[in-house]
């Protein structure tokens, strides 16, 4: 059994989403472990996507993840980490899978309503990042 990190960005969060990008998950046979909705300041958001620091985007990233609420959920289940960004869809909707949450209900590149680990190494630090062992289900 694999753990990972999925958010649901602020205009998930500003569309009232959360319970159908929850929804696809569950029905995909992931189980929600932990779950949590905060506002990340821009300093979190720049600490959380320092992997990105440098490129073009990093500012517009982090400005818009702490434009408003996200939900930063862990999700548990074979193959977490790969069947998560499955059901996510490729990060620039238009080449998303139909059916992908990102597919059906991104706005654009940059709000495309969900993040996802992309490895188990990194979903370890991310789900670090916003949840201490006892706030998960064992």
């Amino acid at each position: 059994m694999e753990r990972t990190l999925t958010m649901i960005k602020p205009d998930g969060v500003n569309r009232n989403l959360i319970g159908e990008v929850i929804n696809r998950f569950e029905k995909a046979g992931l189980k929600v472990v932990g779950l949590k909705m905060l506002h990340l300041t821009k300093r979190q958001a720049e600490e959380f996507y320092a992997i990105h620091r440098g490129k073009p985007f990093f500012d517009e990233l982090t400005t818009y993840m702490s434009s408003g609420p996200v939900i930063a959920m862990v999700l548990e289940g074979e193959n977490a980490v790969a069947k998560t960004r499955e059901i996510m869809g490729a990060t620039d909707p238009k080449e998303a899978a139909p059916g992908t949450i990102r597919a059906d209900l991104a706005l654009s590149k940059g709000e495309n309503t969900v993040h996802g680990s992309d490895s188990l190494e990194n979903a370890a630090i991310e789900i670090a990042f916003f949840f201490s062992q006892s706030e998960l289900l064992l």
